[in-house]
């Protein structure tokens, strides 16, 4: 979960590229009313950052970030191209946009550290796969990232129907079979349609192994009944594939939407509840709950692992702006110190937390 922050990180501290960063967290919308609301809300927090800024920093110039700005609301594409919510994220030299799939609490930041802690939470239980909807002459496959299901534009060669990838090699009868009567057609012998419907699988396997770029090892899952899981398993050789969580229902005639639904509802659920019960395991590390022990431990390179739950955040900033304003800097400039030194950083509700604990860092020494 830390990676998407601590990459982010690094870019921005690049050689170069330097603070103070003023970081904008707003929900977004992609109707006409709602983007001209998003501008509105986008001057609103540039007024209050330059105020903010020009306290923390009276010694250096606010023109770059009123630039970007003011770049930013005559981009027609950053507002065509709304997510549930965004994170901006400026320096003098640089726009970062970062896209989220999460609501956030709408807020602006002004410091010498981007604020991570929103980013961190939007991978928290946001997993990138590739689901492969699989019936028995034919296949199609779609990559899930930030919650969107995308269908994967595959070559022209890629074995996406029975068909196609074994010609005249097909023994059992093309027609009744990409029918999918399969033993019943009265025509082919079982033997033989048994024979291509595994010849097809292993084709498929085939171009996983050799024609699907994967340099991030992301995990594949089927989309298929429970017999055509089962044959492809017989058949399977691709590292990546995960025969242990799987849709089992056809994925004949359904939208591209509605298989995001469903995955949403069975991969995602099935992934996260594995991941809270590895977080249980940790209650018995050595570790620390208390924000001073945990910031401490952090400069030293000493966290391993640092949960914050969401209760540490309150909505709207509480009842003494200034005061969460000063505690939410705290958390993430511990989460900075945590990811500098090779940690991973989550944030998540307090139930699923070690212990139910809202702070908590595991220790390396």
């Amino acid at each position: 979960m830390a990676k998407i922050g601590r990459d982010l990180l690094e870019r921005l501290s690049k050689e170069g590229v330097q603070g103070p960063f003023v970081t904008v967290m707003m929900n977004t919308n992609v109707s006409p009313q709602g983007v001209e609301k998003d501008q509105i809300k986008i001057k609103n927090f540039m007024k209050e950052a330059q105020r903010r800024f020009d306290k923390r920093y009276p010694d250096q110039d606010w023109g770059p970030f009123q630039e970007k700005f003011d770049n930013l609301l005559n981009d027609k594409t950053f507002f065509r191209d709304a997510t549930t919510s965004v994170a901006i994220i400026l320096t003098a030299e640089e726009t970062n946009i970062h896209r989220l799939s999460i609501r956030v609490d709408e807020q602006y930041y002004v410091g010498d550290t981007p604020y991570l802690l929103a980013i961190i939470k939007n991978a928290q239980f946001n997993y990138r796969y590739y689901l492969m909807a699989l019936n028995r002459s034919s296949m199609s496959l779609y990559f899930m990232n930030n919650k969107k299901l995308s269908e994967v534009e595959l070559p022209e060669d890629a074995p996406t129907d029975l068909e196609k990838a074994l010609g005249s090699e097909i023994t059992g009868g093309s027609t009744d079979f990409r029918a999918g009567l399969g033993y019943h057609s009265g025509n082919p012998k079982d033997e033989e349609v048994e024979i291509d419907w595994n010849n097809y699988y292993q084709a498929i396997d085939d171009f996983l192994r050799n024609g699907l770029e994967n340099e991030e090892k992301v995990p594949l899952y089927l989309f298929a009944l429970s017999e055509n899981q089962t044959a492809f398993k017989k058949n399977a050789k691709y590292n990546y594939y995960d025969p242990e969580i799987a849709i089992t229902r056809s994925p004949a005639q359904l939208s591209v939407q509605e298989m995001e639904k469903a995955a949403e509802e069975t991969i995602t659920d099935e992934l996260s509840k594995r991941e809270v019960e590895s977080y249980q395991k940790l209650i018995n590390r050595k570790s620390v709950d208390q924000i001073a022990d945990i910031k401490q431990a952090a400069e030293l390179g000493r966290v391993d692992q640092f949960f914050i739950a969401t209760s540490n955040l309150q909505e709207n900033f509480g009842e003494d702006p200034e005061a969460e304003y000063d505690w939410r800097q705290v958390l993430n400039t511990t989460a900075r110190d945590v990811l500098r030194n090779s940690g991973d950083v989550f944030v998540l509700d307090q139930e699923d937390a070690p212990g139910n604990k809202s702070l908590y860092a595991t220790l390396r020494y």
